[in-house]
C-alpha cells in the first residue's frame, strides 16, 4: 500500500461500465482517490459536499442526463467542479453546461493526458471553494455571538462611524458603546480594528 497521500477525490458518473472502469484505473493509478456511480441518481445520493472532490460525469446517460445532474448541483449551491465527456454531437449541449459553469467538457476518445490536466485543474478550485466556505463559515460562527446591539454597533464601525455618532444613531452613551465595542473585539477575537474589519467585511463580501 502507498504510503503517499492520495491526491484527491474524484467523482466518476457515467452509465457506461467500461468508461468507468479506465477511468478508474486511470485515476487511481495517478494516486486520486475514485468513486463511480452508474447514475446521476445514484451519486447525488451519496454525494457529500463536505469533500474537496471534482466530478467527471457522461452528458448523455440513461435516467439523469448530465445537464439535469448540473442543475441539481447548482440547486444545491454545490461548489463542485464538473467536466462533461461528450460524444462528437453533443458539443453544443456541452457548450450550454459551460454558461452554467463547468469548468470544461472533453469529446471521446480523449486524450489521458488532457483528462489528467482538467482533473488538477478542479482540485485546485475545489480546494480553494472548500478553503473560502471554511472561513466563512468560522467568520459566521464568530458573527453570531454578537446581541443584536453589538452587531448594529458593528455595522457602524464598520461604516466608518465614530463611538460619538454611534451613540447618537442608537440613543446611547459614549461609554456604553465602548463597552459594546470591547465586548466585540472579544467575542471576534480580534486584536486590531484592522482585524474587526477583516472580519466583517469577509462575511460582507460572501453575502
Amino acid at each position: 500500500m502507498s504510503l503517499i497521500p492520495k491526491k484527491g477525490n474524484v467523482y466518476v458518473v457515467d452509465d457506461d461500465e467500461a468508461v468507468r472502469d479506465s477511468l478508474q484505473w486511470l485515476l487511481e493509478g495517478k494516486d486520486y482517490r475514485v468513486k463511480c456511480f452508474d447514475s446521476a441518481e445514484s451519486f447525488l445520493a451519496r454525494y457529500d459536499p463536505r469533500e474537496v472532490a471534482c466530478l467527471i460525469a457522461d452528458i448523455r446517460m440513461d435516467g439523469m442526463t448530465g445537464l439535469e445532474l448540473q442543475d441539481r448541483l447548482i440547486e444545491r449551491k454545490s461548489p463542485l467542479p464538473i467536466v462533461f465527456i461528450t460524444g462528437h454531437g453533443d458539443v453544443p449541449m456541452a457548450v450550454q453546461t459551460m454558461k452554467k459553469g463547468a469548468m470544461d467538457f472533453i469529446e471521446k476518445p480523449f486524450k489521458e493526458e488532457e483528462l489528467l490536466a482538467l482533473v488538477e485543474r478542479m482540485l485546485d478550485q475545489a480546494r480553494e471553494a472548500f478553503s473560502s466556505h471554511q472561513e466563512a463559515a468560522s467568520r459566521d460562527a464568530l458573527l453570531a455571538r454578537l446581541t443584536t446591539r453589538e452587531a448594529q454597533v458593528l455595522e457602524r464601525i464598520v461604516a466608518g462611524r465614530l463611538n460619538k455618532q454611534i451613540a447618537d444613531d442608537l440613543g446611547i452613551s459614549i461609554k456604553t458603546v465602548e463597552a459594546h465595542r470591547a465586548n466585540i473585539m472579544e467575542k471576534l477575537n480580534a486584536n486590531t480594528v484592522a482585524d474587526l474589519l477583516k472580519i466583517a467585511l469577509g462575511a460582507t463580501a460572501k453575502a
